[in-house]
């Protein structure tokens, strides 16, 4: 049987995740963060030595408090430089990833559109997308294609962390709803499903057209 590693995969985008590769037949780990923790490097070393190899890797974690820049702390800066960047850079230059395999990085819309309330995710994740993108040129060579998707408003617990008025908020957006995070495990499903393998290096930009940029 086919392996899956989802990381954060136990509740929001990860668990919908987890589940729609279930249904097609992968054995999926799906990890919480008493398991694994990517803020703390040695939770993810200690991952790392128990998982060796696996056909699919979803790199998914939450994000940062909402803070502007002068507001964030040296400990801040410390705390989610593990979480949304070295933890992910170790995971990926120590777990093998099987040939004509996959792997998803869900991101965020603030790579496109950086977000003065969300200072901490819009610097990481968008160095973290910069590594990825270079990485999936290396990994093209074994026909494992990586994919980057960016969500928007999505109906998940951050998201109502994040908004005070989620239903005032939703009248606001182009499709008057939040995106629901089965919509992100049915999209990752029919690629691996359709064994889709050229759509690599690129970064999917899942708003409900809610953005404002052209690339």
């Amino acid at each position: 049987m086919s392996k899956a590693i989802v990381i954060g995969g136990s509740r929001g985008m990860g668990k919908a995740i987890s589940d729609s590769l279930s249904s097609i037949g992968y054995d999926v780990v799906a990890t919480s963060k008493k398991e694994l923790d990517t803020s703390d490097l040695q939770s993810v070393k200690n991952f790392i030595q128990n998982q060796k190899e696996t056909d699919i890797l979803v790199l998914n974690t939450g994000g940062p408090p909402a803070k502007e820049f002068h507001s964030v702390s040296e400990e801040d800066w410390k705390h989610y430089h593990n979480q949304l960047f070295l933890g992910f850079c170790l995971i990926l230059q120590k777990l093998t990833i099987k040939d004509g395999g996959y792997i998803f990085l869900i991101s965020s819309s603030v790579i496109k559109e950086p977000n003065p309330k969300l200072v901490i995710s819009s610097a990481y994740r968008s160095a973290f997308t910069s590594v990825f993108k270079i990485l999936s040129k290396d990994y093209a060579a074994r026909n494992i294609s990586c994919i980057n998707i960016a969500p928007g408003p999505i109906n998940t617990d951050r998201t109502r962390e994040l908004i005070e008025n989620v239903q005032e908020y939703e009248k606001t957006l182009p499709m008057k709803r939040l995106g629901e995070p089965k919509e992100i495990g049915n999209f990752v499903k029919s690629i691996v499903e359709n064994d889709i393998k050229y759509l690599s290096g690129v970064v999917i930009n899942f708003d409900g057209a809610n953005s404002n940029f052209v690339f």
